[in-house]
């Protein structure tokens, strides 16, 4: 099993959703980096359980304790190591599902591959390990902050409801982290309506990367895109990702999909931007846009028809603690492992800037 991502900037992560903790190492992160706590308390928040009507019921502090890489509240320049304890866990929860596979998850799968698995909220396959990418994302957000690159993302629909009628203003405030628009509403009653309905809803996130220089990526197959469908696409739950216009491209016309160039002082300027940022795999200055689509949360209260790991057909009702939408816990994770992926190509191009 492969716990490691990224090639200059490598995040190694460890931990089950309900073992002792979770925790990870940041290696080849820049010296010199003031950590803002501040700053990385509110990105954890943000994918925090328990934080609003539409998140499961757990609750975890996700507090981080940082181990070692940091002096003086400044990174070293050696590994990062961090722990983020699990406090709130309800292994019993799972007692009566132990040897009965949920629909939706991981669980046949993990039995095909490895013979054996945990079925205390799904182990690994448990969206609480993506706890320590929103934390090594916080880190490379601080990073590239300092040098005009900012990571925005934004529920844009959620439950068949799309947002209409916004500005792209970030931050984005919850309980769904989407812009404000005439739908807005209307997105939140859909989540909540299932919810009520013992369902769920699944939804798309856009993500925005500004400030990204013309130059990052490598034709065939490190290209950029491709780069960050990888780290996008290894967020459980993402079903699908497009870049700029993406699917309406094969719909359009070359003369309308391609992005018209002019200068401005002294730049190149482009006049539309359905590319999303990047052409031929490396990027061309403009903002980095894409889209990831998040199916709905599995993990439902209606009875569903499976089978035991047995071979046997049987019948399950989950019970425990869920999300009727994990979209709007998603976000800082989209935002995390871009700025992992931008940054780990930038250090590659750029090397290690003081």
């Amino acid at each position: 099993m492969s716990s490691t991502f990224g090639k200059t900037l490598t995040l190694t992560t460890f931990g089950e959703s309900h073992g002792i903790a979770l925790g990870g190492i940041l290696d080849g992160f820049p010296s010199g980096v003031r950590i803002d706590e501040d700053f990385i308390r509110s990105e954890m928040q943000r994918r925090r359980p328990g934080s609003s009507s539409l998140t499961t019921a757990r609750k975890e502090d996700d507090e981080v304790e940082i181990l070692s890489g940091v002096y003086n509240g400044i990174t070293t320049g050696t590994a990062i190591g961090f722990i983020i304890r699990n406090k709130a866990q309800r292994s019993a929860d799972y007692s009566s599902i132990e040897h009965i596979y949920r629909p939706g998850h991981a669980d046949m799968t993990y039995d095909a591959k490895y013979g054996i698995r945990d079925p205390r909220g799904g182990g690994r396959a448990s969206g609480r390990e993506t706890a320590c990418r929103v934390f090594g994302g916080a880190l490379a957000k601080l990073y590239l902050r300092e040098r005009g690159i900012n990571v925005s993302a934004a529920v844009i629909e959620l439950g068949g409801i799309k947002a209409s009628g916004y500005e792209w203003k970030p931050p984005f405030s919850p309980p769904i982290y989407a812009p404000e628009n005439d739908n807005l509403d209307a997105m939140i009653k859909a989540a909540e309506d299932a919810k009520a309905d013992s369902d769920s809803v699944g939804g798309i996130i856009e993500c925005h990367i500004d400030g990204v220089p013309a130059g990052l990526g490598s034709p065939v197959f490190d290209k950029l895109d491709a780069c960050l469908s990888h780290a996008i696409m290894s967020i459980g739950g993402v079903k699908g990702i497009e870049f700029g216009s993406g699917f309406k491209a094969v719909s359009m016309r070359g003369s309308d999909n391609n992005d018209q160039i002019r200068i401005s002082d002294g730049k190149p300027l482009f006049m539309t931007n359905n590319a999303g940022g990047i052409l031929g795999g490396i990027s061309n200055g403009d903002t980095i846009i894409f889209r990831a689509a998040v199916k709905p949360t599995p993990s439902i209260y209606k009875e569903q028809l499976t089978i035991t790991d047995g071979k046997e057909e049987t019948t399950i009702e989950i019970k425990g603690r869920h999300d009727p939408a994990i979209v709007p816990r998603a976000v800082a994770v989209v935002e995390a492992m871009s700025a992992l992926t931008i940054l780990d190509h930038y250090l590659e191009e750029h090397g290690y800037e003081r």
